[in-house]
């Protein structure tokens, strides 16, 4: 494994009284574990406030770790996260959810994309200009973009533009948070399909980040199923997608929108007896604080969160 979390933790403290003493804290990721490998799209899948986004940012160096270790080719480098001089903060990048504001308005392409390529690549000006050239080709936006400012472009015009600064430095590891739930249906499948084309051609790794499992199924590998800061199931999408364990899980399932009225009836009704279901195990499915037990495996690639008792 290329790169590996260990137990990782990110808490808000929560204050109050006179004087204003950290009273509780807010688990946004309590406990997590993954190992990447090479090449694979890696889903991180739950409801808004799950952490899944929080997971992220820790992974990147944009939140600061409670506790656990994050290890990048044997290395820890949790530490080392925001260090530019590291080939960790090269080698892990980000694409973000709002196109729109990830990009300074102030700046022309040039300059958006000249950053990264300023901060990591020691280039002559020669070599980066066609750097930059090479960069707009492969996201598929013409020679003039470099010119322009980001409000001349569309929304799915920005998240290639996002996309083009996130692989100029020649990464890695991609964290993808929620890079197309701003775009329209058609735009989305499009950055989608260039995602997975830049992936087999330059062998990247991805974080995928969503709420829609839908395109988590067309997207990702392996899927982490996650709730109130822990995993409830991970394994991989065809563990997840033909074998759900976790009633958790199922219920989100049951969420994925069915295209035909036949299949929309079937899984309203699916919906009304896991709600059922849901409500009657919850106890059984979360400790006495709604907290996740820890994983139990299912098989060597499936592991679901199950109750001691």
């Amino acid at each position: 494994m290329f790169m590996k979390i260990e137990r990782l933790k990110v808490y808000y403290p929560i204050r109050g009284g006179f004087f204003n003493r950290v009273i509780d804290h807010i688990y946004a990721v309590d406990g997590i574990s993954m190992e990447f490998e090479r090449g694979k799209t890696y889903g991180l899948v739950g409801e808004s406030g799950c952490g899944k986004s929080t997971t992220g940012k820790a992974i990147m160096g944009l939140e600061k770790v409670t506790s656990g270790k994050i290890y990048y080719e044997g290395e820890d480098v949790t530490n080392k996260r925001r260090d530019r001089k590291s080939s960790y903060c090269k080698d892990v990048q980000m694409i973000f959810q709002d196109s729109q504001s990830s990009l300074n308005p102030k700046k022309r392409v040039y300059e958006i994309l000249a950053e990264p390529i300023r901060n990591f690549l020691k280039l002559t000006p020669t070599e980066e200009r066609r750097k930059i050239y090479e960069l707009l080709t492969i996201v598929g936006m013409p020679e003039d973009s470099q010119f322009k400012y980001p409000h001349e472009f569309s929304g799915g015009q920005k998240q290639r533009l996002g996309i083009a600064r996130a692989i100029a430095t020649n990464p890695k590891i991609i964290i993808a948070d929620e890079p197309v739930s701003a775009l329209d249906l058609s735009v989305q499948a499009q950055v989608l399909n260039f995602m997975k084309d830049i992936q087999n051609e330059y062998g990247l790794s991805y974080i995928f980040i969503s709420h829609d499992l839908g395109v988590v199924k067309h997207m990702c590998d392996y899927i982490a199923i996650m709730y109130k800061g822990r995993f409830v199931e991970t394994g991989t999408k065809k563990d997840i997608y033909n074998n759900p364990q976790h009633i958790y899980t199922k219920r989100l399932l049951s969420a994925i929108p069915e295209a035909s009225p036949v299949g929309r009836e079937k899984r309203k009704r699916e919906r009304i007896v896991l709600e059922h279901t849901y409500q009657k195990i919850r106890n059984q499915s979360f400790d006495e604080k709604g907290r996740v037990f820890d994983l139990v495996p299912i098989t060597k690639t499936h592991f679901v969160a199950a109750s001691p008792y």
